[in-house]
This record gives C-alpha cells, structure tokens and sequence, in this order.
C-alpha cells in the first residue's frame, strides 16, 4: 500500500501520533494511532521547552502505539508562528520565496532574520500594477520550531516535513477532493484556538487565538485552590450550565462563563474581521473540533455569538481504526484530539 508517514501533534499535556499508510492516495489508510502525557513544564505554549522530556515522551509513544515508521510530519501552530494575507507579484514560486524576506518585514512583529518564512499561493488575478498572486504569507520564529525538531531527532526519527496545524486541520476536515462551500474550522486545543476559513478545500485565512480550554481549567486552580485534576473535572461535570448547578457550584460556572466567553468573544471577533474583509464570501457554517471544543453547552453557546450552524466534526469515524490496547474502541474525545495528527500525516498530498 505504499510507504506511511506519521503525523505527530504536541500539545501541551500529551502527545498523540497517528500512522498513516499511502497518504498520497485517495484512500489513505489509518494504521496506527497513540497517545502519551507529558508534563506540564515540557511544552508551553505549543512550543517544546524540554526537548529531553520530550524526546523520552516520543520514544515511549513509539513503543506503546507500535508505530513502524520513523518518518514524522510535525505540526507547528503556537504564538510564535503567524500567517497573514499575502499579495506579491505573479512570478515562479522560487523566486517568489526568494523575495519574501525584503516584502515581509513590516507584516511580522519579530525581525525577520528569526523567522522561517514560506508562502501559500491561493488565487493569480489583476492587480493594480499588473498580474499577482494571493495567498499566505506563513512566518515562524526559528527558535520555537528548532526546538521541535530537535526533540524528534533526539528521539531517533526523521522529521520530514514542519506544517502549520491549520493547513493539517483543513485537510482532515475539509480535503480539497470533496469539500464544497465556505467553512470555518474552529479547533480548540490546550493552550490555542486555530481558526481557518476554508472555501471549496482551499484555507483562504488563517488566525491563531492565544486562549484555548486550559485556561479555564487554570483559572480554578488559581482562584479555588484546586488541583489541575479537580478542576479539570469539575469543568466537564457542569459546562457551560447544562445542568442546574447548586450553590457550592456556583464559583465554577462563573469561572467557565468568564473565560469562555472570552474565548468566544475572541472567535467571533475573527470571523467578524473576515465578513468585514470578504463580504463576497459570507461563512456559511461552523467545524467546530479540538477537545477544547467537547466542553457541554460549548457548540450551542458558539452558535448564539457567531450566528452560524455548528457542528462538532470528527474526520476519523469515517475510516478503519486499528483497535487501542486494552479498550474495546477510542471514545468521541480521543477521536476528536486526533484530528490534527491525522492532518499532519496527510501531509501536502491531500
């Protein structure tokens, strides 16, 4: 079936790999799936900082999910990694990439001599000085995705490719081959909210939101006291007031209610800064996935400030998926913290 590759996302609190066979075809092939925990002083925000602790994670993950290839696709979509609409030119893209140190400088909030820069071309049409291309202009700070490398060499893989989790993200939920219409990806993850506006299979806008469903979980450990596993709990159990809360419980809906809102605050600010700039090209409805984003009442709540149909998307129940070790199958929450691995091992084939 051709050779796999595996897409690997490092989050905050684990590491989840998925194995990928014949990912260039139509049908590719889900082989192997795996996840492992990582402490919480090891990644912060979506940037490794313990590249040993990191390593020894990606090693384990090898052995317990059995994964045969060494060859990893790896993910980058943190703070310091930005994308912003782009316009140069119409020329070949070698020279295209060539230029963008000189074009980019006064887009980017970092010098540009710290950044890996590369360029998505979307559309070619008639500018004001003649024929150019639209597109994407991706940046990323060299130290953060170093970091990352590193910690996959150091674990005896290959790193072939470095991706921006939203290129993943549209792959696995909306493919080029077979999606239609405007769609916006809201994925939720630890520590950031990846947003992209995807027409026809094709990511038009890209934003990176710097909140993400630890902060609420953060929030109540500083503010009640508590340990991450109690609050973590605790912001399951209720959500957001999908159950009539007593008393005692009327701290933790506050706390979820202040923080998310702010999140969806943030979100709809996006989308609202999108209409403003394509209105031509209205969104018509809402993939709403990460495991930020499983939070009761989340989806609905979403719905009411964006306007929009939402629906929780899982890319992964429409394949064959190798059983887990010692469980009868994934639950919708492990499935749904896949999704970005899967994008990744995808890679630009899809």
């Amino acid at each position: 079936m051709g050779k796999s590759v595996v897409g690997v996302d490092i989050g905050a609190n684990s590491i989840r790999g998925v194995e990928v066979q014949a990912s260039t075809s139509a049908k590719p092939t889900i082989v192997r799936m795996g996840e492992v925990p990582l402490p919480e002083t090891a990644v912060r925000k979506g940037e490794v900082v313990e590249v040993g602790t990191v390593a020894t994670a990606l090693k384990r993950l090898w052995t317990t999910a059995g994964f045969k290839s060494k060859d990893v696709v790896l993910g980058m979509g943190g703070q310091r990694v930005f994308a912003r609409d782009f316009a140069v030119p119409l020329a070949p893209m070698a020279l295209i990439r060539e230029s963008l140190p000189f074009q980019a400088q006064d887009m980017l909030p970092v010098p540009i001599n710290d950044v890996i820069l590369d360029f998505y071309p979307i559309s070619t049409e008639e500018g004001e000085n003649g024929p150019q291309v639209s597109g994407l202009l991706v940046a990323g700070v060299k130290e953060a995705i170093n970091a990352n490398v590193q910690a996959v060499v150091s674990a005896g893989l290959r790193p072939v490719h470095v991706d921006l989790i939203p290129f993943a993200l549209c792959r696995a939920l909306a493919p080029r081959r077979s999606a239609r219409g405007r769609e916006a990806i809201v994925a939720i993850g630890a520590a950031t909210t990846n947003v992209v506006v995807v027409v026809d299979g094709v990511p038009k806008f890209v934003r990176i939101i710097p909140n993400g469903g630890d902060d609420i979980t953060r929030t109540m450990v500083s503010r009640l006291g508590w340990n991450p596993d109690q609050a973590e709990h605790a912001k399951r159990a209720i959500g957001l007031g999908m159950n009539s809360v007593s008393p005692d419980e009327r701290p933790i809906i506050e706390i979820i209610y202040e923080v998310a809102g702010e999140l969806l605050g943030n979100i709809r600010n996006t989308l609202s800064y999108y209409a403003n700039a394509r209105p031509s090209e209205p969104i018509e409805r809402v993939l709403f996935t990460g495991r930020g984003a499983l939070l009761g009442g989340l989806a609905n709540a979403l719905a009411d400030v964006t306007r929009l149909p939402v629906g929780i998307a899982d890319p992964l129940n429409s394949y064959a998926l190798p059983r887990p070790k010692d469980a009868p199958g994934y639950t919708h929450e492990q499935l749904n913290g896949y999704t970005t691995a899967f994008g990744l091992a995808l890679g630009r084939h899809a």
